[in-house]
């Protein structure tokens, strides 16, 4: 079994808690979807927030959908001129058979354009 990180990001429409908390849900869902991973091939996950999210913390929404016994933190993107705003990142550190090729990175809606490169 090998570790291996995930990145994933999801652009909000507007900062509000129960937002934050529906788009990360998706995000997180669809990051473990698509790498046929369960909650427990979960290390850590760290979430970023750009500088004008602040209605909550986006690990609430982890804990929301059942991930409770992985260790989780939250930290402020960089404020950046021109960055994209309103977006919530995610590395997620697991364990998993997949090859570093096969990783699905996941960025959802106008969040695809922060990744091309990557974004499945």
């Amino acid at each position: 079994m090998a570790v291996r990180a995930v990145r994933g990001a999801v652009q909000l429409e507007r900062d509000e808690a129960g937002h934050m908390r529906e788009q990360v849900e998706e995000l997180l869902t669809a990051v473990l979807e698509r790498n046929g991973l369960t909650t427990d091939d979960l290390i850590s996950i760290w979430f970023t927030a750009t500088p004008d999210l602040h209605s909550d913390f986006p690990a609430v929404a982890a804990r929301h959908i059942g991930i409770v016994d992985v260790p989780l933190i939250c930290a402020q993107e960089l404020d950046i001129e021109g960055a994209m705003p309103r977006v919530v990142r995610l590395l997620a550190h697991v364990e998993t058979e997949l090859p570093k090729t096969r990783i699905a990175h996941v960025y959802l809606g106008a969040a695809a354009a922060l990744r091309k490169d990557i974004a499945q």
